[in-house]
């Protein structure tokens, strides 16, 4: 009889007490014949040695003490990590774990969430029926209505949204959207808005660069793969701050809340942005599902620009197989079975609407010059 290359393994994991203590092994059965199977091998220690010495086993491979117990210790350690897994969940590998790790190191670094470092910011002015708009904010003589039209449509959001700002000394300011009006005088929260987006890409393109595959892109690539994602991490990152039952953005001392517009609740999600913040917080997810969210959009290989599509394509897919595997980890089943399915969804309508608020900002920008530098940069907007 030949043994398999397991059988004959098997011998050096199971039986090296009595080698290793210089025993001689000897035959219950007086006979040193036995015949050695998978089910029987157990039963003469002797004679399934014997067979593994014809077979080609060296006495020299026979594990040592320490040798023995390092890999008992690991049989008991996988025994107690499949007993804490969920049902039917395979765990995820040690490269995933790594990968996740670097992603919360990266959040942890690059994003605070009590904001104290958003500082000399911009506060809207608020306009009183006594005041005129802004020379810049005039419509010019013979401008057509449409256009005008379009521009407050584009800044609609901003009606709905107010700001509170809490004082070191406890005291409250507060702003509110204007509820009439031509709709210009809405250019005014610009700036403060303007000064919060820089203030969260920079932290954004800190934790870009504290990614070990990102840095290994050429500088290329990087600055593609950043100017494309930047706005959807920064509403990725802002869900995690949003309070979905009082409709609030608690970013520190500054708070941005929806006023419920003439049409109530189902008006605001009318508004795709809106719509997404409620959609997404309902998922409930892990600070680590929601770093795998943005590594998944910040590693997408068809932003412009983009030249190893092939690698950055590789490095998204396994970050979504990652995401994939903590959601199986640690969320039971059947409830969470189309959670994966949802999170990509809500990726793919972020892109949607990544693209229209380009187009949007591009326009209000046109008309009404407000975005710093590096806005300008990500969204590549000429000074002309």
């Amino acid at each position: 009889m030949t043994l398999s290359t397991a059988e004959k393994q098997t011998p050096l994991l199971e039986s090296p007490l009595a080698m290793k203590r210089n025993a001689r092994l000897r035959c219950p059965f007086r006979k040193g014949t036995c015949e050695i199977t998978q089910k029987t091998r157990r039963q003469c220690q002797a004679c399934r040695l014997r067979k593994c010495l014809e077979s080609g086993m060296r006495k020299e491979m026979i594990m040592s003490d320490t040798a023995v117990e390092q890999r008992r210790a690991l049989i008991r350690k996988k025994r107690e990590r499949i007993g804490t897994q969920p049902p039917g969940a395979k765990g995820l590998t040690e490269e995933q774990w790594a990968m996740i790790r670097e992603l919360m190191d990266a959040q942890m670094k690059t994003f605070d969430t009590t904001f104290a470092h958003f500082k000399n910011f911009r506060l809207p002015e608020v306009l009183s029926s006594g005041h005129e708009l802004p020379e810049s904010l005039q419509t010019p003589p013979g401008e057509e209505a449409t256009k005008w039209s379009k521009i407050r449509e584009d800044l609609s959001p901003l009606k709905v949204v107010s700001l509170q700002l809490r004082g070191e000394d406890g005291s409250i300011w507060n702003y509110k959207p204007p509820a009439e009006g031509s709709g210009k005088e809405i250019f005014s929260l610009l700036p403060h808005m303007a000064d919060m987006s820089t203030y969260m890409f920079k932290g954004i393109i800190n934790f870009a660069k504290v990614i070990s595959h990102f840095r290994d892109l050429p500088i290329e690539d990087q600055i593609s793969l950043l100017k494309g994602a930047a706005f959807e991490l920064c509403q990725l990152r802002f869900n995690t701050v949003f309070n979905a039952e009082t409709g609030t953005w608690e970013c520190g001392r500054l708070s941005y809340c929806l006023e419920d517009p003439a049409g109530g609740f189902q008006q605001l999600l009318l508004e795709p942005m809106l719509k997404f913040h409620y959609m997404l917080k309902e998922l409930r997810l892990h600070e680590e599902e929601y770093v795998l969210m943005q590594a998944i959009s910040l590693f997408s290989p068809d932003r412009p620009g983009v030249v190893q599509r092939s690698v950055v394509d590789q490095l998204q897919e396994r970050f979504a197989i990652a995401l994939k595997a903590y959601i199986e980890y640690h969320r039971p089943q059947p409830r969470h079975r189309f959670l994966f399915l949802k999170i990509m969804a809500r990726l793919t309508e972020l892109r949607s609407i990544n693209a229209q608020h380009t187009q949007r900002l591009l326009r209000i920008h046109d008309i009404h010059p407000f975005a710093t530098p590096l806005m300008q940069e990500l969204f590549s907007i000429s000074d002309a």
